[in-house]
């Protein structure tokens, strides 16, 4: 449980500092000498090697980030952001999670969650920043709730119900989760009055990679959208726990297709699923119809298929513009009218996540080559590069009106990177 023992209290970040959401500020607060010694050293220093030259590893030491969090003890594999403060969530390796202020350099230690049995790999906060939930590689997951208006976070409850948690997604406006798991299953809890389960579904016979809630305006409903490498695309009526529509092989040409992402179109019933071998999916989620699907690369020889993976999916909400990362490096926008190709970027590395900044025509990628980008979707154009991870960029996050980026990185460091 993750209570604020009181010999540590003096190091969390006060209540004003957390509630009050700054603005940007065209100068950095300056940093006290408490705050140094409690982030410690800043400055990058070269790394030393032990042995012959010839066993040295060259890194590249360029770092244009604004400050950085470097806590966690092995590799950040999410980035979660509270939707009124700013204030940020991290998942690592080390099985715990670190919450830490975005908007201050450098950034204030606020809280540390233990009690997760693996790797904290998904979770989300809920919309009215009331709750945090986090999940683990061990199916252990753990809910929090908001207490002193974001100061401290305190254990609320507690799921262990399947051997390892895939994804976790949180509705945008009620108080309910969902989550898939590596045996297919899939859940839906309610988070109050208290935490209570809505459903279970045992449709997918294989991993469940991906959920998205649908028709999320629509408070008298509860529908679920999932995706599984047993090729099936199944909607929930999640209060009754049963399925109103599937799709499987058969409405593929008999094509067993493992998809592995999924990305609801803003304000419409139109949902992307990508695979993992290269083929796109686009179904219309009200009458759980298929729209079209294809293939969205033609590999090389020398390519592997898993070069084709649709990696992540994001799409404009002032374009007619989807955008699919690839792990072959390629970053393909579509023209959503005609499903031609409007643009195609190539990275010298997987493409890990890919994200279209709300009410703008930018879009943000990051890649395992240890970068974040970002570009102007109507042209292609590269705005932005963020460098300083030496290893890959597994997620990251959008705050602070777009203005900064908050990266996990694979070798345990999370990078701020200022873009205006």
């Amino acid at each position: 449980m993750a209570e604020v023992p009181e010999d540590q209290e003096q190091e969390f970040v006060q209540v004003n500092e957390v509630q009050e959401v700054l603005e940007e500020t065209a100068e950095p607060e300056p940093i006290s000498d408490d705050d140094e010694e409690q982030l410690g050293d800043q400055q990058a220093e070269p790394m030393e090697e032990d042995g012959d030259d010839e066993d040295k590893i060259e890194i590249d030491m360029a770092n244009n980030s604004w400050t950085y969090f470097d806590k966690h003890e092995d590799s950040v594999f999410t980035v979660l952001t509270h939707p009124k403060l700013p204030l940020v969530a991290t998942g690592g390796g080390d099985n715990t999670v670190y919450m830490w202020t975005s908007h201050s350099q450098p950034p204030k230690f606020a809280q540390q969650i233990k009690g997760h049995k693996e790797s904290v790999i998904t979770g989300g906060f809920t919309g009215d920043g009331e709750f945090l939930i986090t999940g683990d590689m061990a199916g252990k997951i753990l809910i929090h709730q908001s207490t002193k208006g974001g100061q401290v976070w305190k254990l609320y409850g507690e799921l262990d119900e399947v051997e390892e948690v895939v994804w976790i997604t949180v509705h945008p406006s009620q108080p309910i989760f969902a989550f898939g798991a590596a045996d297919g299953s899939v859940w839906v809890y309610q988070l109050t009055p208290t935490l209570e389960q809505i459903m279970s579904g045992f449709s997918h016979q294989a991993e469940c990679t991906a959920g998205v809630f649908v028709n999320t305006d629509d408070l008298d409903s509860l529908t679920l959208v999932t995706a599984s490498t047993d090729g099936s695309i199944v909607g929930w009526n999640a209060y009754t726990s049963t399925p109103y529509f599937k799709l499987s092989e058969t409405d593929f040409k008999g094509q067993k297709l493992p998809w592995i992402t999924a990305s609801l179109q803003p304000r419409s019933h139109i949902l992307a699923v990508g695979s993992n071998e290269g083929t796109l999916a686009v179904v219309n989620v009200a009458s759980g119809t298929l729209l079209s699907a294809f293939r969205v690369i033609e590999l090389k020889e020398d390519q592997d298929e898993l070069d084709g993976s649709v990696e992540s999916i994001t799409w404009s909400d002032t374009l007619p513009l989807m955008a699919i990362g690839l792990v072959s490096g390629s970053l393909i926008l579509f023209d959503t009218k005609t499903w031609r190709e409007r643009h195609s970027i190539q990275l010298d590395d997987a493409i890990t996540k890919v994200y279209f900044i709300p009410h703008t025509p930018f879009l943000v990628g990051s890649s395992m080559n240890g970068k974040i980008y970002k570009w102007d979707a109507r042209t292609g154009e590269e705005l932005f590069v963020g460098v300083g991870h030496n290893m890959g960029i597994l997620d990251f996050a959008v705050v602070d009106h777009a203005n900064k980026l908050i990266t996990a990185g694979d070798e345990g460091v999370s990078l701020v990177f200022q873009t205006h």
